[in-house]
Formats: C-alpha cells, structure tokens, sequence
C-alpha cells in the first residue's frame, strides 16, 4: 500500500512538472514577445469578443502553470488551462483539427497535450508531493 502512495504522488508530481514546465515556456516567451498577443486579440476580435482578453494568456500560460508546479490549488491552474486550451483551439486552431504535420504528427498534439494533461489534473488533483495538496 505504501509503494502505490508513493508510485501515484510521483506520478502526478512528474505530470504537473511536464505539463507545468512546458507551458510556462510558452507563456514565459509571451511575456518576452508582448507583441504576440496582437494576433490573440485579432483573433478575439474576429468573433466579436474584446481584444483585452488577450491578457489572459498571462493567467492560462504563466500563473496557473506556477501553480500546477508547485501544487498549489493545481486543479484550480488545470482548470484555467483546460479552459483556455479549449478556446485557443475553437478560437485559432479549428481548421487544422483534422490536419497532420509534414512529419505525420498531428497538428494539434501539443495542445491537446495541454488541454488532457490539464484536464487529467483536474481529475487527479496535485498528489501528496504538492505544496497544497488536494
């Protein structure tokens, strides 16, 4: 019983730590590159939403991955992830939903790794090994 505490809590350490850590690089190049939320807030724009909410790739792409992280209130950082994973998708991504890379990926895989890894944290919640665990 003990090794499967500890086999679950590394488990769901490494998933937030992947998940985290890649988008935080995302969103930290963001932060870097403030120019890059033109095109999110063209994007919005184009369906009738304020171009303002392109500031919130700084809570979907650098605050919530620090707390799936560190594992403080990491459900509540997957689900802002998941949210915003869902609407970059529908919001930019749609017509490449059926479409493969020149290297036979498929285009979407890094965002669907986001929004399921997002998503199976939300299930899972953070683990012991979290500074809040749930």
């Amino acid at each position: 019983m003990v090794k499967q505490v500890y086999c679950d809590a590394c488990g769901k350490l490494l998933l937030r730590l992947n998940l985290g850590g890649l988008l935080l690089v995302h969103g930290l190049s963001k932060v870097l590159n403030p120019d890059s939320l033109d095109f999110i807030g063209r994007s919005l724009v184009a369906v009738d939403l304020p171009a303002v909410l392109a500031y919130g790739v700084y809570l979907g792409e650098v605050i919530a991955p620090i707390m799936i992280i560190l594992g403080y209130r990491a459900r509540l950082g997957a689900f802002i992830v998941t949210v915003q994973m869902a609407v970059a998708v529908g919001l930019v991504h749609m017509d490449d939903f059926l479409a493969f890379t020149p290297h036979g990926g498929w285009y979407l895989e890094l965002q669907a790794f986001y929004l399921f890894g997002a998503l199976a944290i939300v299930f899972l919640g953070s683990g012991k090994l979290a500074l809040r665990g749930d």
